[in-house]
């Protein structure tokens, strides 16, 4: 599905606050409410907008301490064994393929570095895994969960 610039605007205006009501989203991008809804809807079905969330400061939760652990996996391990494998851990808020030595990076929250490092013992301990790598997160400089231009505005392709 392609999007015209009033589906991005509309989805940025999501993103921004997705508890806003499509009229106060229409009055932003020059639409009525209900051209709006047909829009959303539109978005939702073809699966460009998957669903909307709350999104709380994983310190309110007491998970203070972020790591990225590098995953070097014994020969061919398949992506999606390491995505079942490590999606058992709730400490682990992301994982990604990557290029380089290592074969996946993950990105771990947890209560402190006593925390982190029992995760990452577990982890090590899975069969395929022969080393990781980790880093403990000193203090965020940038944390955007979506690229934006430096008007607020979403990127635009």
């Amino acid at each position: 599905m392609e999007l015209d610039r009033l589906d991005r605007d509309i989805i940025g205006a999501l993103m921004e606050d997705a508890r806003a009501t499509y009229a106060e989203i229409g009055q932003q991008v020059g639409l009525s409410a209900s051209a709006v809804k047909r829009r959303v809807d539109r978005l939702r079905e073809a699966g460009t907008i998957t669903g909307f969330s709350a999104v709380v400061a994983p310190q309110a939760l007491g998970w203070t301490t972020e790591a990225y652990v590098e995953l070097f996996c014994q020969g061919k391990t398949k992506p999606s064994d390491i995505a079942l494998a490590v999606a058992r851990f709730p400490e682990v808020v992301a994982a990604a393929t990557i290029t380089g030595e290592a074969d996946a990076l993950l990105h771990i929250r947890a209560t402190d570095v006593g925390h982190v490092e029992r995760v990452i013992e577990r982890i090590a301990a899975m069969p395929f895994v022969v080393r990781t790598k980790s880093s403990i997160v000193l203090s965020r400089l940038v944390d955007t969960a979506v690229p934006t231009a430096r008007n607020g505005s979403p990127i635009t392709g």
